[in-house]
């Protein structure tokens, strides 16, 4: 089954200013976790919308077993897992793919 999760910053890091290193490092983990994902064929795709404002976001589209599995990946995000991102689960299809 596919999956797709949005995810979007807490607001206190809406401005560049109040990024911390650790929320750097935590960002750093997020990317890893989904680079190595996608090197196993988990991870569809992964990226973010390039606003910085309060209406930027970023997507996941990832295979789970089902909703269960699913939520527990999501969860396991560094990003969400750390709390400096909020993460939403859908149940997803690709249409199409280049």
């Amino acid at each position: 089954m596919e999956f797709i999760y949005v995810l979007k910053l807490i607001p206190r890091l809406h401005k560049e200013e109040n990024w911390t290193a650790a929320d750097e490092d935590i960002v750093q983990g997020h990317f890893q976790r989904l680079k190595e994902f996608k090197e196993i064929g988990v991870v569809i795709l992964a990226g973010r919308t390039l606003n910085e404002e309060e209406h930027a976001f970023g997507i996941v589209v990832f295979e789970a077993e089902d909703k269960e599995k699913a939520e527990a990946f999501m969860q396991e995000d560094p990003a969400v897992k750390e709390g400096i991102m909020t993460g939403e689960l859908f149940p997803y299809r690709v249409a199409l793919l280049r």
